[in-house]
């Protein structure tokens, strides 16, 4: 493999002044806003905040360029309005004058949304783990009525194996041996996990759902936010990050949250053991975002380091003892539930 690096793309997002996104929004959905525009935190899209000339709330949403095709992001959006049909507290796209919800502006899309706030919990008390449990039963039971078409499939021989090979092929690992290693060891964890997803039921699931992706707003209830990195996966995708600590360790989380969500879906129990895997997928899913975004933006500020030979021999290391906790937990959580 060659050592050199490909040219990273800057200016990836077209210019995006305070004029230009007033006038994108204020022509979308046929309004008048104020002179707020306040620009959010956001690694991949661009967002700002609004407020329209009634004093009502907007955030604006421009997609990455080239990270999802317009198909996709109709997926994500009619999933949104689906699960808002049924009054589950999600925050869904408004309609611009066209019907859609859909804008574009120089082959980049974009997208509006009610400004609704509220606050994350870094744990949950057993009532809430109750109450999440029903949120989350509640939006896979609509999420397995139908598939997404154009949605990542998240499965270690769909997703996993071309994260690997565009990490590979990024040229962003300098040396041969590190990237062979890299290469070789995610093939032995691929075929290592494939067995374990066999039979396993795939759905339109909220594919990243930590706790900062839960808000609670008083006098209502949890919402569930930003469906970017929605899937066709296994539902479990979207409980274990919110467990405190392993499954062995979160045993009364996982009693009270299934006790929620089978209120709604059932929940096939075998797939806890599908934790360690996808806890694995993660890693190498999050160095292919960082990869991406170090090619598209030219660095990779959430990381210092990224691309050094000392973060990719962490990085190995790291899906090294992954692997082995594997091999060691998948058979006693098969039979813990």
């Amino acid at each position: 493999m060659t050592t050199s690096t490909k040219k990273h793309h800057s200016g990836t997002f077209p210019e995006l002044s305070p004029d230009t996104v007033l006038s994108l929004v204020e022509s979308a959905l046929s309004l008048s806003c104020t002179n707020i525009c306040r620009p959010l935190n956001s690694y991949i899209n661009r967002v700002f905040e609004l407020e329209d000339s009634e004093g009502t709330g907007l955030v604006v949403k421009f997609y990455r360029p080239a990270r999802w095709s317009k198909a996709a992001l109709q997926d994500e959006h009619d999933f949104l309005l689906e699960l808002n049909e049924q009054e589950i507290p999600v925050i869904p796209p408004l309609l611009l004058h066209d019907g859609t919800t859909l804008g574009e502006h120089e082959n980049m899309y974009f997208s509006v949304f009610p400004r609704c706030g509220g606050r994350s919990y870094d744990e949950f008390n057993e009532e809430q783990w109750l109450e999440i449990g029903h949120l989350l039963g509640r939006c896979h039971a609509v999420g397995g009525v139908h598939q997404a078409r154009n949605r990542i499939r998240m499965a270690p021989d769909h997703s996993t194996a071309k994260q690997v090979q565009y990490i590979i092929d990024s040229g962003l690992i300098h040396e041969d041996a590190l990237s062979q290693k890299l290469s070789s060891l995610s093939e032995e964890l691929i075929a290592e996990i494939v067995p374990l997803f066999n039979d396993t039921t795939m759905s339109r699931i909220h594919g990243d759902c930590h706790c900062s992706n839960i808000i609670y707003r008083p006098g209502e209830s949890f919402f569930l936010i930003d469906f970017d990195d929605m899937v066709m996966g296994p539902p479990v995708q979207d409980i274990w990050m919110l467990l405190p600590g392993t499954p062995q360790e979160s045993l009364l989380e996982i009693d009270l949250f299934l006790e929620g969500y089978e209120t709604f879906c059932h929940f096939d129990k075998r797939s806890f053991r599908l934790i360690e895997p996808l806890r694995a997928m993660r890693f190498i899913h999050y160095i292919a975002w960082l990869t991406h975004q170090y090619l598209a933006d030219g660095s990779a500020p959430l990381i210092p380091g990224f691309g050094s030979q000392e973060y990719w021999e962490t990085e190995i290391a790291d899906l090294e003892d992954q692997l082995k906790r594997i091999r060691k937990n998948s058979d006693d959580l098969l039979h813990m539930f």
